[in-house]
């Protein structure tokens, strides 16, 4: 059974005239009239009584008309639903990030992509760069925003570097210690008591090697916190975190933000997919836009 022979069929059934039924379809009569008859050797069911300037519908063709209709319309729909995907009008994105990048480079592209195509769901799901590649090789997520290098690397992923982001050491404006001159070096961080992403961030690790490379052990007031938990603590005195530019300059408010002394610090920020599937066309809208952004 083909789609284009219930077409005709339910042209035929709704003029009850084969010539004007294959004149509705833009097609030839002897045509029209040889997918009907193929139509009903596949059913083995005549589907209409043809007399002389009278067709009419047999018991086959009356069960057949309205589960044809529908199959037409679901068609349709599909057809539709596609246009809308293609054309951007409709659609998911399903992206992930670090807890940092959600924070700092993600609002304002979000939102700009938002506004250019408000039928496009956004499923933003956060966690390390670990977590992330994981997750977009069981192909659960189109497009992650990772930190490289990756713990992990692998060669079903395309990555593409994005930015080069510094980091900066932030503390309470009444805190004594580091932060207070121009600029701090990581060695200066030792003995300081340090508010700790944890287990699993990537600016944990980063953090960690940077002390461990000056010949010290980081001394951890409170650990285990997400983002804007470590920015709170720190406004709230307990101690010093080392945090990506953007974080610092978007959560500034109640907080003293100081530079790294060359030759600083820095995270490589990455868009990934996998190598074997295109992203969906919305995934890849919002890839140019991050790429340009």
């Amino acid at each position: 059974m083909q789609f284009q022979q219930l077409q005709y069929f339910v042209a035929v059934a709704e003029t009850r005239h084969f010539t004007r039924a294959a004149e509705l379809v833009h097609v030839a009569q002897p045509s029209l009239s040889q997918q009907i008859k193929a139509l009903e050797r596949e059913l083995g069911a005549d589907l209409f009584l043809r007399a002389r300037g009278n067709i009419t519908l047999t018991d086959a063709g009356e069960a057949l008309l309205p589960l044809a209709r529908r199959i037409l319309a679901d068609t349709e729909t599909a057809r539709y639903e596609v246009q809308e995907l293609v054309q951007l009008r409709g659609g998911r994105v399903r992206l992930g990030a670090t807890p940092s990048v959600c924070t700092g480079l993600l609002p304002d592209v979000l939102r700009a992509f938002h506004d250019r195509y408000p039928g496009i769901r956004l499923l933003i799901e956060e966690g390390g760069s670990h977590d992330l590649v994981r997750e977009l090789a069981r192909g659960a997520l189109d497009l992650a925003l990772v930190v490289l290098p990756l713990p992990t690397p692998s060669p079903a992923l395309t990555t593409v570097e994005l930015l080069r982001e510094d980091l900066v050491v932030v503390s309470s404006p009444e805190a004594t210690g580091p932060g207070q001159g121009r600029t701090v070096r990581i060695a200066d961080l030792e003995g300081e008591r340090l508010v700790m992403f944890r287990h699993g961030y990537d600016l944990r690790e980063l953090t960690v090697a940077a002390c461990r490379a000056e010949g010290f052990e980081p001394d951890f007031a409170v650990e285990g916190g997400e983002m804007d938990a470590v920015l709170g603590f720190v406004r709230a005195g307990l101690g010093v975190a080392v945090v990506p530019r953007m974080v610092a300059a978007r959560s500034g408010r109640g907080l003293r933000v100081t530079p790294l002394a060359r030759p600083g610090l820095f995270r490589t920020i990455a868009l990934a997919h996998r190598s074997d599937v295109a992203p969906p066309r919305a995934a890849r809208e919002l890839q140019r836009m991050l790429l340009e952004r």
